[in-house]
C-alpha cells in the first residue's frame, strides 16, 4: 500500500527502537525480523534469551542482530524501580514496584518512559487493558490532553481515499473538552498519514437543524477545538452527508470550509464511532487500520489478539512513525 510506503520512507534508517514484550510469539518474531532487515525499526525483545532464541530458531530466524532484554536479569533494574516509584508518586512502594515490573508490559512501558525504547507494541497475547493501563499510568498523556483516544485510518482503492475516524476505541462518552482534544489529536494523526486534515465534528444535526444536549456538546467541542488549534480547518456540528457530500454541504452548510470535503471525522461518542467505521469497512470496502492510540507522550500500540504477522509489522511501522510527531 502507498500509505505504508510513505511511512517506511519517513522511518527508514532512523534507528527507532520499538520494544516487543511478547517476544516468543512467532508473529512478533517474524515481524521483528522483517523490520530489522528492512532497517525500519530496531526491535527490543523482552524475555529469556534462551526461550526467545529457541522460538526464533523454530521459525528459521537468527537473533544475533536483535537486542534482547531479560526483565529477570536487567542491569538497570534498580534504576528502573526507582524511576517507577517516583513516577507513581507515592502510589507504589519499592517492593510493589519490583513485583509490578516483572510484568513485561509494565517493564516495556518503563523502557519507553526512560528513553531506552522509543515506543512499544503489545497485545498479541495480552488484553487491551494489559497493554494500555501501564501506558496511562507511566507515560501518561501529552500536556493539554486529558484522555488518550483511538483513531482508525480508513483506506480504499490504493490510497485514493484516506480518512481518519475517531474516537472508535477508547472513550465511551467524552465531554466537550475531551471531544475537542480528540479532534486536534486526530488532525495530527491525519498529517502523519499524509492526509490534509479537514476536521468535521459529527452529529445528527447540521448547524442548528436539531436541538438537544447531544448537539450542544458537539457545538461546544467545535468552539474549543478551534481555539486549541486555529491552524487546522475544523467545523461542526455536521451530519455525515453534509460533511462528505459537496452537493449536500451546499444546501446544509454553505459557509463551512470543511463541509463536503472533510477528511477527519470525529464521532460524538464511542457507539457511533465504532458502528461508523465498521459500516464503512463492511459496506464500503474500506480497509480499517488501527486503532491508533493518540495523545500519549510516547507511542504505545495495542494489537488484536487475532493479529497476524503482517498486522504486527504494520502497527510497528505506525508506532515508529508516531515518534516523529511533536
Amino acid at each position: 500500500m502507498e500509505l505504508f510506503d510513505s511511512l517506511r520512507f519517513k522511518i527508514v534508517r532512523r534507528g527507532i527502537k520499538i520494544v516487543f514484550p511478547e517476544a516468543t510469539d512467532a508473529r512478533i518474531l517474524g515481524a521483528a525480523a522483517r523490520l530489522k532487515a528492512e532497517e525500519l525499526v530496531e526491535p527490543i525483545l523482552l524475555g529469556s534469551e534462551e526461550e526467545i532464541t529457541a522460538a526464533a530458531n523454530a521459525r528459521g530466524i537468527t537473533t544475533s542482530s536483535f537486542t534482547i532484554i531479560d526483565p529477570n536479569h536487567y542491569d538497570k533494574w534498580d534504576e528502573m524501580v526507582a524511576a517507577f516509584v517516583e513516577r507513581r508518586n507515592g502510589k507504589a512502594s519499592k517492593e510493589q514496584a519490583e513485583s509490578i515490573l516483572k510484568d513485561v508490559n509494565y517493564f516495556g512501558t518503563m523502557l519507553t518512559y526512560m528513553g531506552i525504547a522509543d515506543g512499544m507494541v503489545s497485545g498479541a497475547i495480552h488484553s487491551t487493558g494489559d497493554t494500555v493501563r501501564p501506558a496511562l499510568q507511566i507515560i501518561k498523556t501529552k500536556p493539554g490532553v486529558s484522555r488518550t483516544s483511538g483513531a482508525m485510518i480508513m483506506v480504499r482503492g490504493r490510497d485514493q481515499e484516506k480518512y481518519v475516524f475517531s474516537d472508535c476505541a477508547i472513550n465511551v462518552n467524552p465531554n466537550a473538552q475531551e471531544l475537542a482534544e480528540i479532534a486536534v489529536e486526530s488532525a495530527k494523526t491525519a498529517e502523519l498519514f499524509d492526509i490534509d486534515p479537514k476536521v468535521a465534528l459529527m452529529s445528527f444535526s447540521t448547524k442548528g437543524s436539531a436541538s438537544a444536549s447531544e448537539v450542544d456538546k458537539v457545538v461546544e467541542a467545535t468552539k474549543i477545538a478551534k481555539k486549541l488549534a486555529p491552524q487546522y480547518m475544523i467545523d461542526g456540528e455536521l451530519q455525515f452527508d453534509a460533511s462528505y457530500v459537496p452537493s449536500v454541504a451546499q444546501l446544509k452548510a454553505p459557509h463551512s470550509e470543511v463541509a463536503g470535503q472533510a477528511t477527519v471525522f470525529i464521532f460524538p461518542e464511542l457507539q457511533s464511532g465504532n458502528i461508523g467505521y465498521k459500516i464503512a469497512q463492511r459496506f464500503g470496502n474500506f480497509e480499517a487500520i488501527g486503532p491508533i492510540l493518540q495523545g500519549l507522550n510516547k507511542p504505545v500500540s495495542d494489537l488484536s489478539r487475532g493479529a497476524n504477522e503482517e498486522d504486527v509489522y504494520k502497527l510497528a511501522i505506525i508506532t515508529a512513525a508516531q515518534t516523529l510527531l511533536d
